[in-house]
């Protein structure tokens, strides 16, 4: 199953990733200005991923990578892929596991699981 991590930029943002369960990241948020609108999207995707779509794009070196969208608001990017099938596994593994997983929060230094 995958996780949600939640950490802070350098630019004291807040960000989280999508984690599949081998521990790669397979997308990463938009900015976040406060940690609890983390956990706020994080929540609205779990509760409501059937409204998001996922649109696939082709670098100009040939990979691979998807944007996770809310109508026409960009919610997070993935990370890029060397095959088409590659990308798609990590889509399937999103909406397979993402409104059951965990949510891990990194921003304060320590590891603190939530289970919203």
């Amino acid at each position: 199953m995958g996780t949600f991590v939640i950490s802070k930029r350098l630019s004291d943002e807040y960000k989280f990733e999508f984690v599949s369960r081998k521990g790669k990241p397979i997308f990463t948020s938009a900015n976040f200005e406060l940690r609890f609108e983390c956990e706020e999207a994080i929540e609205q995707f779990k509760a409501a991923i059937e409204e998001f779509t996922f649109l696939r794009f082709k670098t100009a070196k040939g990979k691979c990578f998807f944007k996770v969208m809310k109508h026409d608001a960009v919610f997070a990017i993935s990370r890029k892929y060397s095959t088409e099938l590659m990308m798609q596994k990590g889509i399937d593994e999103i909406v397979k596991y993402a409104s059951q997983a965990e949510i891990l929060d990194f921003s304060s230094g320590d590891a603190i699981f939530s289970e919203l």
